[in-house]
């Protein structure tokens, strides 16, 4: 007898196979995939970040005593933890199934690839907020377009391998 898959993972997997079906000749699953629960993590990464700034942190300097941290970075660095944990989970489990490489190295390479994207993300909101002087929830939202397509090409050739790059002959 063949069991129903069921839960959380099950329900997502089901919703976005739902969603792909008008996409499925211009776009392939995994591409689709990857819009999908990187756009759900992305919504719960600028929600997050919106609640700590406003809320949590009440928009005021975090002072460590050694440091002082800005609002808006001190809101990333909060928020961090926990969208590298839904992210990886979601690109693991729903997004990238048909890759080959074990656990333990997709979660080291996937630390690698969000290094870069902590540094894309620091470099962009110091400059969006500190230089070209935009509110912090939307210089979050601009820095996220940029920091999501290095996502998605670190994730598909690196972490996960599951494209590859095709050399010119």
């Amino acid at each position: 007898m063949i069991q129903k898959e069921t839960g959380v993972r099950a329900t997502l997997r089901r919703l976005i196979e739902w969603m792909y079906i008008p996409f499925q000749a211009m776009i392939p699953p995994e591409t689709f995939r990857y819009a999908a629960t990187g756009g759900l993590n992305t919504a719960f990464d600028i929600f997050l970040y919106f609640c700590f700034y406003h809320y949590i942190l009440q928009q005021q300097i975090v002072d460590l005593g050694f440091v002082a941290i800005s609002p808006h970075i001190a809101s990333f660095l909060f928020v961090f933890p926990i969208t590298f944990t839904s992210g990886f989970l979601l690109a693991r489990y729903i997004t990238f199934t048909s890759s080959q490489i074990r656990g333990r190295i997709q979660l080291f390479r996937y630390g690698l690839s969000v290094l870069g994207a902590i540094l894309l993300n620091y470099v962009f909101l110091k400059f969006f907020v500190e230089v070209v002087h935009i509110w912090p929830t939307i210089a979050k939202i601009f820095t996220t377009i940029f920091v999501v397509a290095y996502s998605y090409l670190i994730q598909r050739y690196f972490t996960f391998r599951t494209g590859t790059i095709r050399k010119k002959s």
